[in-house]
């Protein structure tokens, strides 16, 4: 069962790119996923709860809205923007995921359902 958002649940992260997120574990109070976005690969349109995200790998992405709007370019924030990193997210509004690095981008979140 999906984490409680307030976006269409056909948009949760699993659903909506499941060649990108899989579960490795769930129970009623947290899903955690694993996202893989592969070195020049870009996810289709999705969304998170809130979430603990651990970034196991990669160097750099690009978060677009659902209308192509940039939303966070970790490319202006250093090179020190992605590893090692632990960051909290209040869940997502739509958006893709591009990988623009020649490194895998990945991702362990902690979903909370509540």
């Amino acid at each position: 069962m999906a984490p409680k958002q307030p976006w269409p649940p056909e948009l949760d992260g699993v659903v909506a790119a499941p060649d990108h997120h899989s579960v490795l574990f769930e129970n009623d109070a947290v899903r955690v996923v694993e996202t893989i976005v592969r070195a020049g690969d870009t996810t289709p349109v999705h969304t998170h709860p809130k979430t603990l995200l651990y970034v196991v790998s990669g160097s750099h992405f690009v978060r677009k809205d659902d209308t192509g709007r940039v939303m966070v370019d970790t490319r202006d924030q250093g090179p020190s923007a992605v590893l090692p990193r632990v960051l909290w997210s209040d869940g997502t509004p739509p958006h893709v995921i591009e990988n623009p690095s020649s490194d895998d981008l990945i991702v362990i979140g902690v979903e909370l359902k509540t």
